[in-house]
């Protein structure tokens, strides 16, 4: 492996890390130098100081092999993890070393779960670093990289390649060296549009700027206890709505949208199945609330279902009920959306709507087959034909996907699992959901957890970002005798 393109490129990661944490001190100057002010200057300044060494002492190159692309995306993070921690160790409070860990992992994978019991007790600067490492893990710490690299460099070609699967490139309508621009001018679209929007609903300026942070990341950091159920707002309510919402789509679907000035575009199968599925889901759990007498009118049972299940299958985690108080039906239809979450392409976790889509189109042709043997049949994506190469890799992730929650459920209770959370909390930590049910529902926290149930989630939680490939790959490379 090339030392020295992965130490420069890793260093760019911790750099746009530092860049935020220095935002957040002039927060902190703002509100008249908070008790985040010193915890956040002297990891700015750490932070700061490792990413900047490489570019001193470390030659720049151009070379980068298959394995120094993943080493790159999985140092990237990583380090992201651990620098991002600083700020909650050094303030100290509710932060032990694995609560600080299990939060700042949390942020950058967007999952938005927290050990916090009481959000609203840190100071506005530290508030604001939380929310920004939503940000910063949405757009992706390796895409942040990618926008300052030359359009004609061959790390630039690679590692696109590595960081947006096939799958999520599939409705781009251009070259992989302009995808991550795509991806990255309707990223800032959405957050600035929600900023934008949350201002002209009644947010404060700094309530607007967090929640658009995690909004279009869908990672469901808010700064309020009781998240977007603080503002008492259904005009607040139906604003977050719509932006999980878009936030939870192709966006190249939406690129091409506002490029060509045209609906056609939305006409993709796959999306049109996700709202089908999103739709259908919304009109179960609000008749099961309105009927089980969990609210008093149609109207908030049609609210809060449509909320909470936008919520959980964007894996943005914003809440503004309580779902521990739920039937049991509408339980089970937000865990079953937190499995199959969005579509690729966005930043959404979970196994995607669009795997979901091939996988039945999959079965459904295997049935055919054994019903007629001696016809043809092939698997359609719109105008495009599937075949058995294209298939299998994503069946393939489903099975890895299911395997990885038995294997975390089943390490969880091996080693106790005084809550009982071990299945619904693996199943929110792979999908970066966040919340999940019970005492970890909407407006609960994962303080009461074992420390090596954290550790476990953190690793589901980084799987899931990820998407448990370049993981596998460094596994691969690092054990490897040749």
């Amino acid at each position: 492996m090339n030392v020295k393109v992965i130490s420069r490129n890793v260093g760019v990661a911790l750099l746009v890390s530092a860049l935020f944490m220095l935002l957040s001190v002039f927060v902190s100057l703002a509100e008249g130098k908070d008790s985040g002010l010193a915890p956040l200057l002297i990891s700015f300044s750490l932070t700061f100081i490792v990413g900047i060494f490489p570019f001193i002492f470390v030659r720049g190159t151009d070379r980068i092999t298959l394995k120094d692309g993943y080493m790159i995306i999985f140092l990237s993070w990583l380090l992201s993890f651990l620098f991002g921690a600083l700020p909650y160790t050094l303030w100290g409070g509710p932060f032990s070393l694995t609560n600080a860990w299990f939060e700042s992992v949390s942020g950058f994978t967007t999952t938005g779960a927290t050990i916090l019991e009481d959000i609203e007790a840190l100071p506005r600067s530290l508030l604001f670093w939380r929310s920004s490492t939503h940000f910063i893990g949405g757009l992706g710490v390796v895409v942040f990289l990618l926008l300052i690299i030359p359009n004609s460099s061959p790390v630039r070609l690679r590692l696109t390649n590595m960081e947006l699967s096939s799958l999520s490139r599939d409705e781009y309508s251009a070259r992989a060296n302009k995808t991550v621009f795509i991806f990255a001018s309707v990223y800032l679209g959405i957050c600035l549009l929600a900023f934008v929007s949350y201002l002209l609903a009644g947010m404060s300026p700094f309530d607007a700027v967090t929640h658009a942070f995690s909004v279009c990341a869908t990672g469901g950091f808010s700064p309020r206890n009781l998240s977007i159920g603080h503002f008492h707002s259904p005009l607040i309510d139906v604003v977050t709505i719509i932006f999980m919402l878009l936030a939870s789509i192709h966006f190249g679907l939406i690129y091409m949208t506002v490029v060509t000035r045209s609906l056609r575009p939305l006409k993709n199968p796959v999306l049109r199945f996700y709202l089908l599925s999103l739709s259908v889901i919304i009109i179960l759990t609000s008749i099961s609330l309105k009927y089980h007498g969990t609210v008093s009118s149609w109207g908030q049972a049609f609210l809060d279902g449509s909320f909470q299940v936008v919520s959980y299958a964007s894996t943005t985690g914003f809440a503004i009920t309580d779902n521990a108080t739920w039937p049991v039906l509408p339980c089970f239809l937000l865990v079953l959306v937190s499995l199959i979450c969005g579509c690729a392409g966005s930043t959404t976790g979970g196994i995607k709507v669009d795997r979901m889509l091939v996988l039945f189109k999959a079965i459904r042709m295997q049935n055919q087959k054994i019903l007629s043997p001696s016809s043809l049949f092939e698997v359609r994506m719109g105008n495009r034909i599937l075949h058995d190469e294209d298939i299998y890799p994503h069946v393939l992730y489903i099975s890895m996907f299911f395997l990885l929650i038995g294997l975390s459920a089943i390490l969880c209770m091996v080693l106790g699992d005084p809550n009982n959370h071990a299945l619904t909390g693996s199943i929110a930590m792979l999908s970066n959901v966040g919340p999940s049910l019970g005492s970890i529902g909407s407006l609960g926290n994962y303080n009461m957890e074992p420390t090596w149930m954290k550790f476990i989630f953190s690793l589901d939680m980084f799987l899931g970002r990820v998407e448990i490939y370049p993981v596998l790959a460094v596994m691969a490379a690092v054990f490897k005798r040749k």
